[in-house]
């Protein structure tokens, strides 16, 4: 029981042992690979492997010079590349079930202002990389190897390998999604406390220099691929500010509503 003027604890009773905690982590784990492996299956039903691989170089191949295409330099490579992108639409397509095991898993320990402040930016931060990821297929791709091929010799045939393809596909879809999670890394820091919202306004003609700097090492080098990653960071930086002051106002706990 509580005491005079004090609230009682949220959390009071839901101690669990840790072996139970354990058998609880082990099951959302094999929930999260079943929901991997049902994706998986559906995917290499349809559209197939091969026919995900297609659709991922549609960019490119839409721009190589008539009569080029994609080789393997690997004897293994045409099965495998194909597999393994399979692999990573399962993961994605799969991921709001695993976000959610990992919610259900992390939810029961946390207070209700923390929840507040936890589930939006778990959802958001899942969006926030889908659309990077969008933003470099749809836009980046196409306007990148433009750029590149336009600067191609006559005597040169592009005959790009599908593994390094892959590669700098995955390279790129990764800096893009990562880069993408900027207003989710302010939400977090002004959150903590650790940096103010005038800070942030503050640090915002160096974060515009710091953007293009990441940009030039992240992405090849062209000046599409860095403006097409920098002028997003910029802006969602400042989404990022905006969005701070929302959740700082709606997620704080208890005691520091009241004053000292």
């Amino acid at each position: 029981m509580s005491t005079d003027g004090e609230k009682p604890d949220e959390l009071a009773g839901t101690e669990q042992p840790f072996v139970s905690h354990l058998i609880e982590l082990r099951d959302r784990l094999v929930r999260s690979c079943i929901a991997v492996g049902v994706c998986f299956g559906v995917l290499m039903l349809w559209p197939g492997a091969a026919g995900l691989y297609d659709l991922l170089a549609a960019p490119l191949v839409a721009h190589l010079p008539k009569g080029s295409t994609l080789i393997a330099t690997s004897v293994i490579s045409p099965f495998l590349v194909p597999l393994k992108i399979t692999l990573m639409a399962a993961f994605l397509v799969a991921l709001p079930v695993v976000l959610h095991q990992v919610w259900a898993f992390v939810a029961p320990g946390l207070y209700a202002h923390e929840k507040r402040l936890v589930l939006p930016l778990v959802v958001s931060s899942s969006l926030l990389f889908f659309l990077g990821v969008a933003f470099c297929y749809f836009f980046v791709f196409g306007q990148v190897f433009k750029f590149i091929q336009s600067f191609a010799p006559k005597s040169v045939s592009a005959m790009p390998d599908i593994e390094a393809y892959l590669s700098f596909v995955l390279t790129m879809f990764i800096a893009f999604g990562a880069a993408f999670e900027v207003p989710v890394v302010v939400v977090v820091l002004a959150r903590m406390g650790l940096v103010s919202i005038e800070k942030l306004r503050a640090f915002r003609s160096y974060f515009i220099v710091l953007a293009f700097i990441i940009a030039a090492v992240l992405t090849p080098p062209d000046v599409v691929s860095q403006l097409a990653l920098a002028i997003p960071m910029v802006l969602l930086y400042e989404v990022g500010i905006w969005a701070a002051q929302i959740f700082i106002k709606h997620t704080q706990a208890p005691a520091e509503d009241t004053p000292a």
